[in-house]
């Protein structure tokens, strides 16, 4: 039980293990549509299991074109990759 408790408490303060992605706020007007944000990224390649806003950014869950889970998130606007986990 001590185990547990010593991972979690570790797990909890650890500022990477929950870290979000820092985007830039763009008024909602100048957000790149989801519908075509998706659809590019599809043309690069990505099988995209869940697209999400999370705060200020687009978010992916799903697999690269070698096959690799990510999780990226991208600028609403530009589109950019703001941050990327790759596994």
């Amino acid at each position: 039980m001590l185990r547990f408790l010593v991972l979690a408490t570790a797990l909890v303060s650890s500022p990477v293990a929950f870290a979000k992605a820092d985007c830039t706020a763009h008024p909602k007007g100048e957000w790149m549509k989801e519908s075509d944000a998706r659809a590019q990224l599809e043309v690069q390649g990505y099988k995209i299991k869940k697209f999400k806003v999370d705060g200020n950014c687009y978010e992916i869950y799903g697999h690269n074109k070698e096959g690799k889970k990510v999780e990226i998130y991208y600028d609403t606007k530009t589109l950019d990759v703001v941050k990327s986990e790759i596994d």
